[in-house]
């Protein structure tokens, strides 16, 4: 088969290179965005009477043709031909004949490859917009039946203080828009066109950058074609945000993972998300948590491929950049599935209130309002901290808890505490009285329910 660009070649690559330098097993992706550009650059050129219309009518039915093919998986790529963009120019001669050639004119591989993917990036960050904040709804909804529901918050992976469970998912809730914030604000820079910048120094036709913009629904152009073409950063800042994204979503997993075990008993995963064993009839393995936390370090590995591929490339283009898509394409699959999968979590999990409560009600986690206690009677909190602490050390010596010392006990340790200190070390109240912006107490979890929902709703 001929190459499109072997007119300076005398000799042809073996079977076994070309497969190598092919980008064409994974690049496919983009054909449909290709089309898209390309039927946006040849309406360009009609306009500015570089090509008359009636070419340019026969190429756009053209392409038309090849993207109702493509819809239906109906197009047959070749190794041979490298990249979709000269497959499409092969498949796009055939059915019109030498005139598809004229689609080539005033571009280049190197500023049709860059189009496709800022068209195919803009198109899947609103897509992964959209699956946050189906995401942010499901804690949303199960933070509104577990405002009441108290149970140990942790520090070093120790009892702290008891919390509200829903204080606890409305933590996600807030990491979550940051992130979408994040894809937000990185559309604008996905959303500019390098479509006409050429190889690298623009072109000698009169072509009309602004028209391929406006037709392509781009809010600017590239101001210098040697950044149009060379330009990989919006891909960076998909695959950082992503990161992050991936980074709280395996924190929540690894939470997910924990409480599901039989030590913690908090929550119950629906089958549907989980997995049994080959050999131990009795498990009930949360995979799918698991799985995303593993897919994480892939997503990160993305990042740091694309990263070390661009630090040592001189403008403009090279075959280096090659290297950009399958790490796009992937992150793009593993990001998405993982919001899915972790929206169904959310919404199908069983939450055991009970085992919540009683874990904080065997435990010092109500340590700190003992202190608080006192320090609201005057005694400076270092002081209330060192007395409370030795409570503490007497209750490990005895085997209970602060809850089943006698008022005696409390008095000989200060004769400040009074009966009601038992109704202070009772969880729920702990988490009601902790009423500050922001805090767990039940009041301020229940604004911050109302005003995620405001949040989602714009």
């Amino acid at each position: 088969m001929k190459k499109l660009w072997g007119g300076r070649f005398t000799k042809s690559a073996e079977e076994w290179v070309d497969e190598f330098g092919a980008s064409i097993s994974f690049d496919q992706e983009l054909v449909l965005e290709d089309i898209e550009g390309s039927i946006a650059h040849v309406t360009m050129l009609s306009k500015s009477n570089i090509i008359t219309e009636e070419d340019a009518k026969q190429i756009k039915d053209g392409l038309l043709q090849l993207k109702g093919k493509a819809e239906q998986g109906q197009l047959d790529y070749q190794v041979k031909l490298e990249d979709i963009h000269l497959n499409l120019e092969s498949f796009l001669t055939e059915l019109v004949g030498p005139v598809g050639g004229k689609l080539h004119t005033a571009r280049s591989r190197n500023d049709q490859v860059a189009t496709d993917m800022h068209l195919f990036l803009r198109k899947q960050v609103h897509v992964i917009i959209e699956l946050i904040e189906e995401m942010q709804q499901a804690l949303v909804a199960q933070a509104e039946e577990n405002v009441e529901t108290v149970m140990p918050g942790y520090t070093h992976l120790q009892r702290a203080q008891p919390i509200s469970f829903a204080h606890h998912l409305m933590a996600y809730f807030w990491m979550l828009q940051r992130d979408k914030e994040r894809f937000e604000e990185s559309v604008k820079r996905i959303n500019i066109s390098p479509l006409g910048a050429g190889a690298l120094a623009g072109t000698t036709f009169p072509i009309d950058r602004h028209l391929t913009a406006e037709l392509l629904e781009f809010g600017g152009i590239y101001e210098n074609s040697l950044d149009a073409v060379s330009d990989r950063d919006f891909i960076l800042e998909f695959l950082s945000d992503s990161s992050i994204l991936m980074m709280h979503l395996s924190r929540l997993s690894e939470e997910f993972i924990l409480w599901s075990s039989q030590e913690f008993k908090f929550i119950e995963l629906d089958d549907s998300f989980a997995t049994g064993s080959s050999i131990m009839p009795q498990k009930k393995n949360p995979d799918m948590a698991e799985l995303i936390r593993g897919k994480t370090g892939r997503v990160y590995g993305n990042l740091m491929g694309l990263l070390t591929v661009l630090k040592g490339l001189p403008l403009a283009y090279n075959k280096d950049m090659q290297e950009d898509k399958e790490g796009m394409f992937d992150t793009v699959k593993t990001v998405t599935g993982s919001l899915k999968i972790f929206a169904g979590m959310i919404k199908t999990m069983t939450v055991n209130k009970n085992q919540m409560d009683k874990a904080t009600k065997s435990d010092f986690s109500n340590a700190t309002e003992l202190a608080d206690y006192l320090s609201d009677k005057g005694i400076p909190f270092r002081q209330a901290h060192e007395i409370v602490g030795k409570l503490v050390l007497t209750c490990v010596q005895q085997g209970c808890f602060l809850v089943d010392l006698p008022l005696d006990e409390y008095k000989k340790a200060n004769p400040l505490f009074e009966e009601d200190i038992y109704t202070v070390l009772d969880p729920v109240t702990a988490v009601k009285r902790r009423n500050s912006a922001g805090g767990t107490g039940f009041a301020q979890v229940l604004a911050a329910i109302e005003k995620a929902k405001t949040i989602i709703q714009k």
